[in-house]
């Protein structure tokens, strides 16, 4: 365990925002800060279309819960989270930086995300409840993470569990910082904080259902318009009852569907009584439908354009990722960190290797240029030679 300690006199002190003159309030104070400690809580598990239904921020002595149901307009503090003299800290960014600028159009500057920072440590256990228990030993409370956040009000415990997931971080923050700095690799840690922070929410292009389903790929023609039309009938009927899809039914229960081809109600195996009396005509006459299509008329799964890899390319990436094993190793990293298996087909394809070659690459980073540079243009100057 970490033989730092962490005061938790500040805990308690909790301010809860609801309405427009108190975010204006939270502004004035925020804007003196030089860090804060982020978080957010949404209702993804419980509705179509997902929102953030809590703002967490903590400062050095204070804990901010704004509730994004009340206050719609988070103008005020897109000043702060864009001002690049506040250090804002997340742990596990990625969705919250999508889900702040598709609900708010707020970007985020100057990000500290300690997930991140606990990756280019070595730590293999990198949420935050493992991190905080290993670190400080505390032990978060689990059961509120697939809470419905939309719900008012919330509980005194829900109201807890939300600033704890912010009141550690500027605390942590400071260590994982010092960690990185004394192994030389802080630069290489600011730098894919700075490519996280530039992340954004895509919505759904308009294109079949099926091509965002797991194992559709493999399904015959007949299997695969079944597939479609039971998932345009549950997207419909999702929106209307402002549910996720997966909670009118779930991907297995389709699957088994598709593969049995009910005729009557009597075949809805792995239905619950209750889907069955609720849905189970719909999902019979979407099979009829997806049935009664023209053999001609029946989809087919776009396949993958794959870039056919010949002899020496094969031959590159193995030793690429030989070599990567024994690197990650000696420096205490998990291999993929250091070079993702997207980068090494990248670097495989390659006719020559010299810095101005590997800065073109869509997936290099400045800092895997600066760190293995050198072995691998060795490494591939040998294998080059063989061929």
């Amino acid at each position: 365990m970490d033989t730092h300690s962490v005061t938790d006199k500040n805990q308690d002190l909790r301010m809860v925002v609801e309405d427009r003159h108190d975010l204006l309030r939270v502004y004035e104070i925020l804007a003196h800060e030089k860090v804060i400690g982020v978080d957010l809580e949404s209702d993804s598990m419980f509705h179509y279309k997902e929102k953030i239904c809590l703002l967490q921020i903590s400062t050095p002595d204070l804990n901010i819960l704004i509730d994004t149901l009340s206050i719609k307009d988070l103008s005020p503090l897109i000043p702060i989270f864009s001002n690049p003299a506040i250090r804002k800290i997340f742990h596990g960014a990625d969705y919250d930086i999508r889900s702040l600028f598709r609900d708010f159009k707020i970007e985020v500057s100057s990000l500290f995300d300690t997930q991140i920072a606990a990756k280019f440590l070595g730590i293999t256990q990198t949420g935050l409840s493992s991190i905080l228990e290993n670190r400080f030993a505390i032990n978060l409370e689990k059961k509120f993470q697939k809470s419905d956040w939309s719900k008012r009000p919330l509980s005194a415990e829900m109201l807890q569990y939300a600033v704890l997931d912010t009141y550690y971080l500027i605390h942590l923050a400071s260590m994982l910082e010092k960690e990185l700095k004394e192994k030389g690799r802080f630069s290489w840690f600011e730098e894919e904080c700075e490519l996280q922070s530039k992340v954004r929410f895509s919505p759904h292009k308009d294109e079949p259902l099926y091509l965002r389903f797991k194992g559709a790929s493999k399904l015959s023609p007949l299997n695969l318009a079944i597939l479609d039309e039971i998932l345009k009938w549950r997207e419909r009927l999702a929106l209307i009852k402002d549910l996720p899809p997966f909670k009118i039914l779930g991907n297995q229960q389709i699957m088994d569907i598709i593969n049995i081809r009910p005729v009557d109600i009597d075949g809805l195996k792995g239905l619950s009584k209750k889907q069955i009396d609720r849905f189970g005509r719909s999902i019979l006459m979407s099979i009829k439908s997806a049935m009664d299509i023209p053999q001609d008329k029946l989809p087919s799964f776009p396949k993958e354009k794959r870039q056919k890899q010949n002899a020496a390319t094969l031959k590159r990436i193995n030793v690429l990722k030989d070599w990567r094993e024994k690197f990650g190793k000696k420096i205490g990293l998990d291999p993929s960190i250091i070079c993702p298996n997207s980068l090494i087909q990248e670097i495989a394809l390659i006719d020559h290797c010299s810095p101005e070659r590997l800065k073109g690459l869509n997936e290099i980073r400045r800092w895997q240029i600066e760190l293995f540079y050198d072995e691998i243009c060795t490494l591939l100057a040998s294998v080059f030679d063989e061929v």
